[in-house]
């Protein structure tokens, strides 16, 4: 499984951008994207990974910062994930990364050392 996120870039206060990543690999040959759960995380300089959101068929989670102003989707048949980031404060400045895995259990969604696949991170940067 290769994951590729892209959209990242500099915007102001306020602004939205929409961050999309995308999944390939012969995995998915055998089994659907759909199966697996897909989350997003950020890390600012200096700070650890932080949840963001993850999204699975149970349902969409957040993290508390960002909870009401972002919103995780899918589209399986084009095995992508998208971020929708709205009302982007300057505190929101990290490198995004998206994650999967299939066998990742829902109380451990929120843990970035559970996923088996990354994508290399997208800058995202919020000027005040």
């Amino acid at each position: 499984v290769q994951l590729q996120a892209y959209g990242g870039g500099l915007v102001e206060a306020g602004d939205y951008l929409r961050l999309s990543c995308v999944a390939s690999g012969r995995s998915f040959e055998s089994v659907a994207f759909a199966a697996y759960r897909v989350a997003w995380f950020r890390q600012a300089p200096g700070k650890e990974r932080e949840f963001v959101a993850a999204i699975t068929r149970s349902g969409n989670s957040y993290g508390d910062s960002v909870k009401g102003r972002f919103t995780s989707s899918r589209d399986n048949a084009k095995n992508t994930v998208y971020l929708q980031m709205n009302s982007l404060k300057p505190e929101d400045t990290a490198v995004y990364y998206c994650a999967a895995d299939r066998s990742i259990i829902m109380s451990n969604i929120r843990l970035h050392d559970k996923y088996s696949y990354w994508g290399q991170g997208t800058l995202v940067t919020v000027s005040s």
